[in-house]
């Protein structure tokens, strides 16, 4: 007999600056209790009753600060990990967004983080690793942005993502 699992679930906001094309990288800090000193996106888990969508926008909010504000643009993939240990009770389900960036403001990291840099798509494959989550995650949002028409674009922003 196979048991039903618990699984959390989190968010991944790939964060794509259109008037240049560059990609969002944050610096996790080197308090931070799991992943200390890496590179990643806005990233954070999805509260209990929240959708997906809703914990992408409150992410953004608490990691680039109140006013920023993104649009989402389609998803990237799907992810399962472990935040640690292959234990049950570090085990998530995550959804990989890109998203535009709509504010104009500087980007004001959190606490969560150190430091941030904005790379072109070329950049960021030099930079991590091509094992790293984020690297395969760039790589396809470049070959979505590059084959997704406009239609498709305007529809996944008129009807949202969420079913």
């Amino acid at each position: 007999m196979v048991t039903v699992g618990r699984f959390l679930a989190g968010i991944a906001a790939l964060v794509w600056r259109p008037a240049d094309g560059r990609y969002l990288l944050l610096q996790r800090s080197a308090a931070k209790d799991y992943g200390a000193g890496f590179w990643e996106c806005v990233t954070g888990r999805v509260d209990q009753g929240e959708s997906f969508v809703e914990a992408l926008h409150r992410e953004v909010r608490e990691e680039l600060g109140e006013r920023a504000r993104v649009q989402l643009d389609f998803v990237v993939g799907t992810t399962h990990f472990y935040r640690g240990p292959a234990d049950p009770l570090n085990e998530l389900l995550g959804v990989v967004f890109a998203c535009s960036l709509l504010s104009e403001q500087v980007v004001c990291t959190s606490s969560e983080h150190s430091a941030h840099r904005w790379l072109s798509a070329g950049e960021v494959l030099e930079f991590v690793p091509a094992d790293y989550w984020l690297h395969r995650a760039v790589r396809r949002a470049e070959a979505i942005r590059a084959l997704a028409t406009s239609d498709l674009l305007g529809f996944i922003q008129k009807e949202g993502l969420e079913i």
